[in-house]
């Protein structure tokens, strides 16, 4: 019988970047890349565990604005350009390194990872990848958590409360939309929690959510079991708390395990390294050197002579660590289950492109990981957590404190010099979006149109991506400029609504283009 449980939990997420008007838009790679390198590595993983009959259990965060993404027709046949083109260099690179066998090896390893992304994306799921991960969950062994509407923070909105309750209301009802059930839980954006936000949750279905270690153990009274057991609000929504000893052995480059000299270097890219007329087709059109995902090297050390990345080396090191992993995790679960009688549950977060993407060899290591704590062990065993509140549903009541897992554990990082700017708007447009749906209760026809757009123009202006992206200094002028957008998108909507003067094919171009939440109720404002 185990002591303990282990829930690892991963959390998807991606801005909402569309842009039709542009043939080429840089920052929609963003999806591309995390669909290559990400999504569908560990849907081809947890396919491969199925298909093994092997027994687990892990928790994934799908965003709705990823889901969106991965869902719209048109970055459906972008992407399958993408990755055709990828098949393209992969294979003339087969052809360019046939003198060289270390990259020669490597170019049909990509070679042959690209064709199969492409089978898994194009043939078996239709362009619809999302429904590859419902056909996981719907076999129990996956559970799909949903998330704040555009990942807007929290804590930050706290000012207009139905801003909020529209990013979780708009969140659940695409959930229910896309895989056919309420969702159980919810990754709050950035982990971002006020008390009091867990009412809304609660007022939308949802059971559950995870904060970061501090928003527990800085809970009143203090928490009976600290982060190894969940604690109820007052609402009677569970709050499940982040580990750190397992979560920094993960995630960390520097002390973790993605900073193996064994494991490929993410920053060798062929888009940077090779000569630019080779290169030129591949890259983004206007000459700017991305990456394109294959990479001949590997860390080797803190040096900028780089030896070749050996996938049989990688993959005995991930092995290791996956092995390292649950050792740690056995004696961590014993000590704890002795010192509080109970059997803990470990949470470890992370974010999903930290497997596939920054560290390449992430779903291998998954996959060993799951492998051995089902055949090698039974101090530990994966749970999910609706599953853990059905086995043990009496758990401490507590407020946990206002808390992010962002730096310094705060709001810090989303509200600073480069970024505070924004909060006066978005706060004067959530007022207004209120009014609007004070004033009009029972519209109709385009009036309708017009409020939802407005609804619409209002989240994506509330992702919190610009603001972290303002904060850290990449992208930063994309960031402000769609922040912009859309608050003059959504002013120009509400003047026009209140005016009773809609300019209807303006109106109905920014629909084709910010399309994101077809079925979307401006009434979920309120």
């Amino acid at each position: 019988m185990e002591k303990g449980y282990l829930c690892i939990v991963l959390h998807g997420h991606l801005p909402f970047v569309r842009h039709p008007e542009h043939e080429n838009f840089l920052e929609e790679e963003w999806l591309y890349e995390a669909i290559t390198e990400t999504y569908i590595p560990l849907l081809v993983m947890f396919e491969r565990l199925l298909a093994d009959n092997v027994d687990f259990r892990v928790t994934i965060g799908l965003s709705p604005t990823l889901i969106s993404m991965l869902m719209d027709s048109l970055l459906q046949q972008r992407y399958m350009r993408h990755i055709d083109k990828l098949i393209e260099l992969a294979s003339r690179e087969v052809e360019r390194t046939r003198w060289q066998p270390e990259f020669n090896k490597l170019a049909l390893m990509y070679l042959s990872k690209l064709n199969l992304a492409r089978y898994t994306f194009a043939e078996k799921y239709h362009r619809n990848i999302v429904e590859g991960f419902k056909r996981v969950q719907d076999a129990g062994k996956l559970e799909i958590m949903t998330c704040g509407a555009t990942h807007g923070y929290f804590p930050l909105m706290d000012v207009t409360k139905a801003s909020i309750r529209a990013q979780v209301r708009v969140a659940v009802n695409q959930y229910k939309s896309v895989f056919g059930r309420n969702p159980r839980g919810i990754w709050l954006p950035e982990c971002g929690y006020q008390p009091g936000d867990d009412e809304i949750l609660k007022d939308c279905g949802l059971r559950y959510f995870f904060g970061d270690t501090h928003a527990v153990l800085h809970g009143v009274p203090r928490p009976k079991y600290g982060v190894f057991a969940p604690v109820y609000c007052k609402s009677g929504v569970a709050c499940f708390g982040r580990d750190v000893e397992s979560s920094k052995q993960v995630w960390s480059a520097a002390q973790g395990y993605p900073g193996d000299y064994n494991y490929r270097e993410f920053y060798r890219d062929i888009g940077f390294d090779l000569d630019f007329d080779y290169i030129k087709p591949y890259i983004h059109p206007d000459g700017i050197r991305t990456n394109t995902g294959i990479k001949y090297y590997r860390i080797t050390g803190k040096t900028d002579h780089k030896q070749p990345y050996v996938p049989e080396i990688a993959m005995e090191t991930a092995a290791s660590h996956a092995a390292n992993f649950m050792f740690n995790r056995e004696k961590q679960v014993e000590y704890v289950y002795g010192l509080i009688k109970k059997r803990p549950i470990i949470v470890s977060p992370y974010d999903a492109e930290l497997f596939g993407h920054w560290w390449y060899e992430g779903p291998e290591w998954l996959d060993f990981l799951i492998r051995k704590i089902a055949y090698d062990q039974k101090t530990i065993k994966l749970i999910n957590p609706s599953e853990y509140l059905e086995r043990y549903p009496r758990n401490q009541v507590i407020t946990p404190s206002l808390s992010s897992w962002g730096w310094k554990g705060y709001s810090e990082f989303w509200l600073e010099g480069s970024n505070d700017w924004i909060y006066r708007h978005l706060h004067k447009a959530s007022e207004r979006m209120n009014r609007l749906t004070q004033l009009y209760p029972q519209a109709q026809g385009v009036l309708v149109r017009a409020l939802n757009q407005a609804l619409r123009e209002l989240l994506l202006a509330q992702s919190s991506d610009w603001a972290f992206i303002m904060k850290t200094g990449t992208h930063v002028s994309y960031a402000v400029e769609r922040t912009k957008n859309h608050l003059l998108n959504f002013t120009k909507l509400y003047y026009q609504i209140r005016k009773n003067s809609i300019d209807e094919p303006w109106m109905a171009k920014l629909e084709s283009t910010n399309n994101i939440f077809p079925d979307i109720d401006y009434k979920f404002h309120m």
